[in-house]
Parts: C-alpha cells; sequence; structure tokens
C-alpha cells in the first residue's frame, strides 16, 4: 500500500470514529425537574349538586304532632275545641304514634324522613330550640333567615327588617339575581324581608301577585283572592298561595324561594285543633305536589335541596289543657322547634337520635352551604350549618 493510500485511509476511520462518537454522546443540557404527577380526571372532587334551595315554613306546627301525631288528649270542647270527635278520630287517631304521624303528614313521613335527615324528635333526646327568647312568628322568621335573633323585634309590629337576610345575600350575587322570591300567606313579610331595601319579589298571599312573568292562572287566583272573604285581618287561606306559587315558579323559573303557610297558627289561635290538623295535612299535600312538579322539570329535579321547618313551638299544655292554642315566652314549650332537611347532598339520614341542642339561626348557613356559599363567613353572628344536612363531595 503506498504512503497515499494509507494515509487517507487513516484520516477517514479517524472522521467516522469522531463522528459516532458525537452521535453517542449528547449534547449537555440543564438539568429538569421531575413531571408533576398527573390527577387522573375523576380525582377532582365531584361538584355540588344542589342548584335551586327552597325554604318551607309551616307555622307553629309543633314537634308532638309532627313526630307522634294527633294528641288524643285534645279530642275534647274545652282543651281543643272539637265538639264531636267521630271525625277527628276517623281521620287521625291511629293506635301507635309512627302510625298517627305518618296519616298526618304522609309525605314527610313517606319521603322526607326517608331520603332526608330530620332534627327536633325529643322523644328520642334529640332537641331543637328557638334562639330568640320571644317564640312568635316575627322574632322566628328573622332569626330563620337572618341566622341570628334580633332583640329589638319582640313581636309581630310592622317594622321594617334592619338586617340583611340570606335570601337578599344571595340575590345580590350574579347567579342568583332576580332568581329568588317568597310566596306567603301573611301581609307582614315585606317587612320581614324589607323589601324597600331588598327589593326582593314577595308574595304576602292577600295582594294581587304582579311581579314576574304572570299567567292567566295567575290572573285568576288574583281575582279569587280579592273576591274570597278572609277569615283573618292579615293573613289568607294558605290555597291563596300555594296555587300562584306552583305556577310562577313553573314559568319563572326561580333557583331560591321561600314558602310560608300560616293556616296552621290560625286555627291553633282559634283552639280549633280539627282545622289545625286539617291545616298540616293540607301542607304535606302542597308539598308533595311541590316536590313531584320539581321532579318532573331537569332544572329542578335531583339538583333541589329544600329545607322543612316551623318558626317557633306552641304551649305544651303544662300550664293549662288549651295551652297548645297559644305561643310566646309564657307560654311554656313555645321554644321547642325541628327542622328537616332533603336534597342530593343531604344523606338519607332519618330522624336523628339523640343529638345535641340544634338551633333555628343554623338555617340560614344551611340554606346557604346547600348551594356553596358561607353565610357564617359573610354574618358572623349567624349559626353554623346543621351538622350532617349536607355533606361535602368527595
Amino acid at each position: 500500500m503506498s504512503f497515499t493510500k494509507m494515509f487517507v485511509l487513516l484520516a477517514a476511520c479517524s472522521i467516522a470514529s469522531l463522528a459516532g462518537a458525537f452521535q453517542s454522546t449528547p449534547a449537555a443540557t440543564p438539568p429538569t425537574q421531575p413531571a408533576a404527577p398527573t390527577k387522573p380526571a375523576d380525582a377532582e372532587p365531584p361538584a355540588r349538586k344542589t342548584r335551586n334551595v327552597i325554604l318551607c315554613i309551616i307555622d307553629g306546627l309543633r314537634w308532638q304532632e309532627l313526630f307522634t301525631g294527633a294528641d288524643e288528649s285534645l279530642f275534647t270542647e274545652a282543651a281543643g275545641g272539637v265538639k264531636n270527635d267521630a271525625s277527628v278520630r276517623a281521620n287521625y287517631w291511629r293506635a301507635t304514634p309512627e302510625d298517627r304521624r305518618e296519616t298526618l303528614m304522609p309525605f314527610f313521613w313517606s319521603v322526607v324522613a326517608k331520603d332526608g335527615i330530620v332534627f327536633g324528635d325529643r322523644t328520642r333526646n334529640a332537641p331543637g330550640r328557638v334562639a330568640n327568647e320571644y317564640s312568635v312568628s316575627y322574632p322566628g322568621y328573622l332569626e330563620t333567615f337572618c341566622g341570628f335573633p334580633e332583640p329589638l323585634i319582640k313581636d309581630n309590629k310592622r317594622i321594617m327588617n334592619p338586617h340583611v337576610t340570606v335570601f337578599e345575600w344571595l340575590n345580590s350575587m350574579k347567579d342568583y339575581n332576580g332568581r329568588v322570591a317568597a310566596f306567603t300567606t301573611w301581609d307582614l313579610f315585606p317587612w320581614i324581608f324589607n323589601v324597600e331595601r331588598s327589593k326582593l319579589p314577595v308574595d304576602d298571599g292577600i295582594q294581587p301577585c304582579k311581579f314576574g312573568r304572570i299567567t292567566p292562572r295567575i290572573e285568576f287566583i288574583n281575582r279569587l283572592r280579592a273576591e274570597t272573604p278572609r277569615r283573618w285581618g292579615g293573613s289568607h287561606f294558605d290555597s291563596m298561595a300555594f296555587h300562584v306559587m306552583m305556577e310562577w315558579v313553573e314559568v319563572n323559573r326561580p333557583r331560591v324561594l321561600f314558602f310560608g303557610q300560616g293556616e296552621t297558627d290560625e286555627w291553633a289561635h282559634e283552639t280549633d285543633y280539627e282545622k289545625y290538623l286539617d291545616a298540616a295535612r293540607r301542607t304535606d299535600q302542597y308539598w308533595k305536589e311541590l316536590w313531584e312538579m320539581l321532579q318532573k322539570d331537569p332544572q329542578y329535579k335531583d339538583q333541589t335541596t329544600i329545607i322543612f321547618t316551623c318558626d317557633h313551638g306552641r304551649g305544651d299544655n303544662t300550664k293549662s289543657p288549651d295551652d297548645w292554642s297559644n305561643h310566646g315566652k309564657t307560654h311554656p314549650g313555645s321554644d321547642q322547634w325541628w327542622v328537616a332537611v332533603m336534597g342530593p347532598d343531604t344523606p338519607p339520614t332519618g330522624v336523628v337520635g339523640d343529638h345535641e341542642m340544634v338551633a333555628q339561626s343554623q338555617v340560614a348557613a344551611t340554606l346557604a352551604w346547600a348551594l356553596g356559599h358561607d353565610w357564617c363567613k359573610q354574618e358572623p353572628r349567624a349559626g353554623k350549618p346543621l351538622e350532617g344536612a349536607i355533606v361535602e363531595p368527595k
């Protein structure tokens, strides 16, 4: 081999060797941090299912009737205004407390107590109470809507509520603005909601309902309200609010709703125990019809939490045999209270026994918490949400 050929061969080998070296050793790069582990799609906590809330209050319904049914000791004219007990016995008397309560309020016991959670059964060492010291309606509604008692509101005088309610607060939010409403049968509710300040649409069940979209059916019921004589000066029959509310909800699509019924309290004040029971059963039927309507509507089905409660208790008859017809600070038992919650974020716990004292002041925070909002942060005086009523997403 000539020197020239050998030189060319060696040069070629050297170039090839260098090229191989460059190919097998990558250029130096800054060290990188290990990639953060990626959560699988289902690891994110699911959003709360509740998109709508409804607060239903039956005025002055005692826990005694709710949990044990009709009280046989009141089937007399002296104690309960019952002149002939045959009909009240046929309609409401059964052998056991469980049968009596299911006869009185079948929807509550077959659906609400089965699918939701119930507090306040004192037969099971599960007390509930109002936090205000007066045990009358305006103080009770204020405590329920605001989450704390107001000592200056002692009775049912027409005083504008000085405090913002949880309904007014929710209405200030973009998601609920213009989609909050109240339907009642008492002309004091515009003061309790302070409509001058809050601008909330509040139907008192007496004046014609004129807010939102008004249908011919609502117009007809407005006429019935005007033409039907009222038995009580400041309130109307429960049906006058219920049927307007049902129609209005269907066409106006609220997301936050209050529904108040008052005949139980009115008939009790007249010492008419049979009509008091009739009103309770009728309200239970109204709740059933409302629930069934919601379950047929995609906006509300499986997306609505409902809170059921009362504004105060009544006399427990330790003062006199007919003291059930009264309530207030001088009537023992009037501060005794109950509440139930049912909805997609509420476990089917049923009646809770042996629980700590629960209070009316916890309703406002529970209502807001069902929608994922912290009322206690906004209003530190408010009671905390009811324990176990709204379960956090996992």
